[in-house]
């Protein structure tokens, strides 16, 4: 395992490193704007199996991802509805995550066999220059085992699983807080299934 220590300096090479260890399929743990993510490339359906296996996550539990761009969305979404739209516009980059209907050809695993994909642009953050250097959807499930604390810390990542992540970017202590708002648009009116930072017109 790696760890490489993220300053203002070290971010290009940060997420070169990054990006060389999803295209051969590793794992990587990385900062948002929140906590520790683990990342694979999402549509590498062996990578997204081994990050299930890591974090005892159920099957059945759809696992989200970043984009950085409307190109890797198109390539994950069957179609961006125009609620989408205006959420994506108003909020991304941003801490929320919007459930669109997947591309057929997406592993299975990744949407919780729903066909269904969870989707955001994350705020600022190493997280989101990673994904906007990126040609490919990377999965941004919290750096932890299932029903365990999410990871503020490299110290928490390296404590949940060793020597099993290939990368870990070393930003020191992220900001926590709340985790993203989750908002359903394959239904109408979207229905928010997880309320979180973003306050939606639904809520108030």
């Amino acid at each position: 395992m790696l760890r490489f220590p993220l300053d203002k300096n070290s971010e290009s090479e940060a997420v070169d490193r990054a990006l060389e260890v999803l295209k051969l399929g590793g794992i990587i743990a990385y900062p948002t704007e929140s906590f520790y993510a683990l990342g694979v490339m999402a549509n590498d359906e062996n990578a997204v199996s081994m990050v299930y296996s890591l974090k005892k996550r159920p099957g059945d539990k759809a696992m989200p991802v970043i984009v950085g761009g409307n190109d890797v969305l198109k390539a994950v979404v069957e179609n961006i509805p125009p609620q989408a739209e205006k959420l994506m516009k108003k909020f991304w980059p941003g801490p929320l995550t919007i459930i669109f209907n997947a591309k057929g050809d997406l592993p299975e695993l990744l949407t919780g066999f729903m066909g269904k994909v969870a989707v955001r642009t994350p705020g600022e953050s190493f997280a989101l220059c990673l994904a906007k250097t990126a040609d490919f959807p990377i999965t941004a499930t919290s750096a932890n085992h299932s029903g365990s604390p999410p990871a503020q810390r490299p110290d928490e990542v390296i404590n949940y699983f060793g020597e099993k992540i290939d990368l870990i970017v070393d930003a020191g202590t992220t900001p926590g807080g709340k985790p993203s708002t989750i908002v359903d648009v394959t239904v109408s009116p979207p229905k928010v299934l997880r309320k979180g930072r973003v306050l939606l017109e639904t809520e108030r």
